[in-house]
């Protein structure tokens, strides 16, 4: 068991010229459940990753002190298991198995032991593959539970979560929270978690650390916040229960022209043995169409082949009508990126899979300077869109130092700055707080509005509600 004291910590990151977060102190007792909230880029991620010792000094300046028992993070080994954002970052070794024992062979357990571990974090989290199934196989969400399952086989005192149901299904953040109070039960372990799944969690949570960029914003017991403290809160962007981040009314689509056509269609990944079910469906100008389904349906796959990144398993998909334009072909597969840049745009699951440059202003300006426009007209997208993604704070820093969320809106930024007519976003309100998930319902229906097809892959279930005019739900285990 183990404690965790902050005292007056802050950090700013060498390439910043404020600090990420300053005069940050708390104490967590062996055994707390932590949900550690506050708004979208105020530091939650960079906390968790100075708590588990993993902020390296080249990074930026520390100030204050974290300490595990009286000890630095960096010196008390397995104390602390982290489970990142981003999933992909956490993969290691190429076989499912072998992942998850890595920890647990480089913290010096006894061969005998590993591989029961590692059966039963499996078994906890829900990845009911083979040992040897390949980890660059797996799907986004799959990767996220292995994640968490090579966490939980080393049994560390202090588990730190970092959006740990982002990429999973309605179903597998349930399985997930479930895994978790089953692994409280038997170790006992501190939680410190990142949410913005708060409703699912805040029964599991003992106590609630909201954080601001200056300090401290609340601490105390979830059923301790009284309705005036929820409202500061919740203006502050704050995702709290039954938080209903509001979306402006539906309209009708406005057009009734397939831009889309979708043959037979089914889809998956290069080198993979699972394909989607069959999609015979058009794709409409001025609507905005939900692509949902379990983990390892082919949600993001089927995302990649709409937007002329992936071909076809089998089956086709055409452009229909102004989409195609001038194009050489009404297949999307076949163009040049600079054919696809103005006509479909695609934001990946992973958003710094997509980045290129070396400032958020300049990562904005690339897609407008490769279409050749005006130095005025790629200046007017670009001013545009920091305003609108709340990012002017952030123009000249590079886009690897930003938040989850943050990087989320970007990524969306870089395709906008395009405006192609269609928009394949995956997992587009990923990281966001309720301010700026408000801000992306408002863009989506405003696109919707102007004609532009908009198709989006997620797990947000409120984000479905909002804005969906048609729903594909991708079923089975592909």
């Amino acid at each position: 068991m183990v404690s965790l004291s902050v005292a007056g910590w802050g950090w700013q990151y060498a390439a910043r010229s404020t600090p990420a977060l300053s005069n940050i102190s708390f104490d967590i007792t062996p055994g707390e459940r932590v949900l550690l909230l506050g708004s979208s880029g105020v530091g939650k991620s960079t906390l968790l990753r100075a708590v588990a010792g993993v902020l390296g000094a080249d990074e930026g300046t520390q100030v204050g002190e974290i300490s595990l028992d009286g000890v630095s993070p960096e010196r008390a080994r397995g104390a602390v298991g982290l489970v990142l954002q981003d999933p992909e970052n956490q993969v290691i070794l190429e076989r499912v198995g072998d992942d998850v024992a890595f920890g647990c062979e480089n913290l010096g357990v006894p061969a005998e032991e590993i591989w029961a571990r590692v059966q039963r974090a499996l078994h906890l989290v829900g990845l009911n593959v083979p040992l040897d199934h390949s980890t660059s196989k797996l799907s986004g969400g799959q990767k996220q539970r292995l994640a968490l399952a090579s966490v939980l086989a080393m049994q560390p005192e202090l588990i730190a979560l970092d959006e740990p149901t982002a990429n999973l299904d309605p179903i597998g953040a349930r399985q997930l929270k479930e895994a978790l109070t089953l692994v409280v039960e038997d170790h006992q372990p501190t939680i410190v978690m990142v949410e913005h799944r708060v409703d699912l969690w805040w029964d599991f949570a003992t106590r609630v650390i909201v954080l601001a960029a200056d300090g401290v914003l609340w601490d105390g017991a979830p059923e301790d916040m009284s309705p005036e403290v929820r409202n500061v809160l919740a203006t502050a962007g704050v995702w709290l229960p039954q938080t209903e981040a509001t979306a402006r009314e539906r309209p009708a689509p406005t057009g009734s022209q397939p831009l889309l056509h979708l043959e037979n269609l089914h889809a998956a990944h290069p080198g993979s043995l699972h394909v989607t079910t069959p999609l015979d469906v058009d794709v409409y100008a001025g609507e905005i169409v939900a692509i949902t389904g379990p983990n390892g349906a082919g949600k993001t796959a089927l995302a990649l082949t709409l937007g002329g990144l992936y071909p076809p398993r089998s089956g086709q998909v055409r452009a229909g009508g102004s989409l195609t334009g001038t194009a050489h072909s009404t297949k999307p597969i076949t163009w040049r990126s600079r054919e696809l840049l103005s006509r479909i745009g695609s934001v990946f699951q992973a958003p710094e899979h997509q980045f290129v440059a070396g400032t958020v202003r300049a990562e904005l300006a690339v897609g407008p300077g490769a279409l050749t426009l005006s130095r005025d007209e790629q200046s007017a997208r670009v001013e545009k869109l920091l305003d609108r993604l709340h990012l002017r704070d952030l123009e000249n820093a590079h886009p690897f130092t930003l938040s989850g969320g943050q990087q989320r809106r970007l990524s969306v930024g870089t395709v906008l700055a395009t405006q192609p007519k269609v928009l394949i976003l995956d997992e587009p309100t990923f990281g966001q707080d309720a301010t700026t998930w408000t801000e992306m319902v408002a863009l989506f229906t405003e696109l919707r509005a102007e004609g532009h097809a908009v198709v989006i892959v997620t797990h947000d279930e409120k984000l479905v509600q909002a804005v969906a005019d048609r729903v594909i739900h991708l079923g089975g285990d592909a």
